[in-house]
């Protein structure tokens, strides 16, 4: 079965939704694991980073209510707001 970013995108929703943050690292494994390596690129720095498809995608979820923190490697809510 192929999945498209929009599914692993609405994984990433999920998850920030459930658990109120997404470390990357977490994402990067899971997403390897259940959506497939295509998703995965090592970036600049080299280290393992999700493919920019699908980060668009999750950004329209969460609809600038999440935010990247740098520092730790993961995805925050920005506002006590989920949806």
């Amino acid at each position: 079965m192929s999945h498209t970013a929009d599914e692993v995108a609405a994984w990433m929703f999920g998850e920030m939704r459930d658990r109120g943050m997404l470390y990357q690292e977490d994402a990067v494994n899971y997403i390897r694991t259940h959506f497939g390596e295509h998703f995965i690129y090592v970036n600049e720095k080299g280290h393992a980073s999700i493919d920019k498809e699908v980060k668009k995608a999750f950004k329209k979820l969460h609809g600038g209510k999440a935010a990247w923190d740098r520092d730790a490697f993961f995805w925050g809510w920005t506002s006590a707001i989920k949806t």
